[in-house]
């Protein structure tokens, strides 16, 4: 059995932190997780213009949202969280949060492919330092009753800053694009869209400004026996992942598989807009933009608020159980959105979809901070994002441009591939996310104090 401790303080340094101070963190770290997926996201409104500008196909460009940035955030995501579980974690996101905003601001400075691929490399690169370590950072800010929402309220930035993409990348195009290129002090002539990544990239400063004045809290919870400060925790680690496998691996598959159908709607859904129903980039920014800020938002609060409050009346599985009921609410809707006939049925159906799909969003990494020792939470949900980004960022955007590239020979057919690869992956994580309460009411179980 692995073995655990109790950390054993007086009661005053034992206190959490006062409700001021972490709501404060809690909006700090929203604010950099917000950056980070705005200068991620933001690709995704410009697709066309890239395409014609890069001479890029749909494979391609899907390349630079999931290969480029994922294979990249995954591979050095677990040495950045051994970092995270060592070091200072507000030092190392504040330095992440730097390196993924001038990397984007670069992505305006590009000349064709190989170059936009590389810049986009280094936000993949930037970006692994903040997710692991802010979630092991909230884990000792907040207790096991109130940590699904704190980490809820986090994860509101990946559809909070893919909602702000949409809107501010519009915006900048409505504003810009009529004259096509255009010449600028000291950086020349640029093309529209890439006026929009200095924009964007320019806004992670404040961000970082912000993220300096976050304090560093005392580690809590169980801790590893790797606590000796032997500098070694493979040995723990190799443990807790040898004694709960069959928990995460059933837990990261399935919100892996389910994350297939994220990355797709991310991905997709402006240019699902734009080639099937006519709608301009400005129209297609605002209105779907407008939809993540409300509906993901609310969906993601609502899957903490659900999940804490199935754990205060005493499921020990109410994490992963709240996650499983939001999927198969949401399922038929993820199925059905791209088949809609025209424009208005089908931004009902998708308002209705972002709610489902940010449903669960925050709920996999607080069902992993809970089962995690304090010295080893950084480096298990960085396996998480391993598996999980791999999966469903690498594979989201580039499935169904496959399909259409290969099958269909066809753009105007986005929307079929879209609905075909949902119909396979979305339902299959359901099913894996319901196999894995059992395990890891087992796991909660060695997790708990005296166990």
């Amino acid at each position: 059995m692995f073995p655990v401790r109790v950390d054993i303080t007086d009661d005053k340094d034992n206190a959490w932190g006062n409700g001021l101070r972490t709501s404060v963190v809690v909006c700090i770290l929203t604010l950099a997780y917000t950056s980070a997926v705005i200068d991620r996201q933001v690709l995704t409104l410009l697709v066309e213009p890239i395409r014609r500008d890069l001479h890029v196909s749909d494979t391609e460009v899907s390349l630079l949202g999931g290969v480029a940035f994922t294979v990249f955030y995954t591979i050095c995501g677990i040495p950045l969280a051994r970092l995270a579980d060592r070091t200072n974690r507000r030092n190392l996101m504040a330095a992440g949060l730097a390196l993924w905003s001038a990397m984007t601001a670069l992505c305006g400075f590009v000349q064709g492919f190989w170059s936009l691929f590389a810049a986009r490399v280094g936000v993949g690169v930037g970006e692994a330092a903040l997710s692991p370590a802010a979630y092991s950072l909230l884990a000792d800010y907040f207790p096991r009753v109130r940590l699904a929402r704190a980490i809820s309220a986090y994860s509101t930035g990946i559809y909070f800053g893919a909602g702000l993409a949409l809107v501010i990348g519009g915006t900048i195009i409505r504003r810009i694009a009529d004259g096509g290129v255009r010449a600028f002090p000291f950086v020349g002539r640029l093309f529209p869209w890439q006026v929009v990544f200095l924009v964007v990239g320019a806004l992670g400063l404040p961000v970082l400004l912000l993220m300096l004045t976050v304090r560093e809290p005392r580690r809590r919870g169980i801790s590893s026996p790797a606590d000796d400060g032997s500098g070694s925790a493979w040995p723990a680690l190799r443990a807790f992942l040898q004694l709960n496998w069959g928990t995460l691996s059933r837990l990261i598959g399935g919100f892996a598989l389910y994350g297939i159908a994220i990355g797709v709607y991310l991905f997709w859904a402006p240019t699902m807009m734009i080639r099937s129903f006519g709608w301009s980039a400005p129209r297609t920014g605002f209105t779907i933009g407008l939809l993540f800020l409300i509906f993901g938002t609310s969906g993601v609060f609502a899957g903490g608020w659900i999940a804490d409050r199935l754990s205060a009346l005493g499921r020990q599985d109410g994490i992963p159980r709240a996650a499983f009921l939001g999927m198969c609410c949401g399922i038929p809707f993820l199925i059905l959105t791209p088949l809609m006939p025209d424009s208005r049925l089908a931004s009902a159906g998708l308002a209705i979809t972002i709610f489902f799909l940010a449903f669960p969003q925050g709920l996999p990494a607080a069902a992993i901070q809970v089962i995690t020792p304090n010295l080893l939470r950084a480096q298990v949900a960085a396996i998480y994002f391993f598996v999980a980004n791999l999966i469903a960022t690498a594979l989201g955007p580039v499935l169904p441009a496959l399909i259409t590239d290969r099958l269909y020979r066809d753009p105007l057919m986005l929307r079929y591939a879209i609905a075909i690869v949902v119909t396979v992956a979305a339902p299959l994580g359901g099913v894996l996310l319901y196999s894995v309460l059992r395990p890891y009411r087992a796991s909660l179980e060695r997790a708990s104090p005296g166990h």
